[in-house]
């Protein structure tokens, strides 16, 4: 198991660890310092693993020049052999037998751990890329989850403030009569 996929484990079981907001069963109340350093270490260790897997990718290259080598080799033995068999008639006749068997041999052995090579990357790369998309979709869904225990936060404090905000109103509304009826008893007075 990858340090990113324990990361991920370790992120999951944290949520699943996390107290409900109360009357909530499904928000959480959620230590931002543990889950920012969860999530920094998997920032982190994201490049390093698909960096080891470019390097995988990039051996692709290595294995098809390989396989052009050999196939190149094995060509220049066919011709070398073809050259010294051509000397006499009969030797000459089995020596182009001899070597169209060889080249043939070798195209197909070549053409073989060419199509290997190519499958065997494409392999890897695709592998390579749907374990990338598995990752970047847990980041996603944590994030998510995050910014909807911030968002319900951010709502309860909207929510008492408002409530705050009405205190003050009313209070100041019944200040405002309070004053309003000293001036009309100043006036009357007078």
């Amino acid at each position: 198991m990858s340090r990113i996929e324990q990361l991920i484990t370790e992120i999951e079981e944290y949520i699943d660890s996390c107290k409900f907001q109360p009357l909530s069963t499904t928000k959480i109340i959620v230590n931002k310092e543990e889950i920012e350093e969860l999530l920094v270490e998997l920032r982190l260790r994201i490049p390093d693993e698909i960096k080891q897997y470019q390097k995988i990718i990039s051996n692709q290259e290595a294995i098809l020049s390989d396989a052009h080598s050999k196939a190149d080799a094995m060509l220049a033995e066919a011709t070398a052999q073809t050259n010294e068999l051509v000397n006499e008639h009969e030797i000459m006749q089995r020596a182009y037998a001899h070597a169209n068997d060889v080249i043939a041999q070798a195209q197909a052995q070549a053409q073989a751990i060419v199509d290997s090579a190519v499958v065997d990357a494409n392999n890897i790369r695709q592998g390579s890329i749907q374990y990338t998309d598995e990752m970047l979709k847990s980041l996603q869904t944590i994030i998510t989850h995050s910014m909807e225990g911030a968002q319900g936060r951010f709502d309860a404090f909207i929510s008492s403030m408002k409530s705050s905000y009405d205190i003050v109103t009313s209070n100041r509304n019944e200040l405002a009569a309070g004053i309003i009826t000293e001036v009309e008893e100043e006036s009357t007075e007078a």
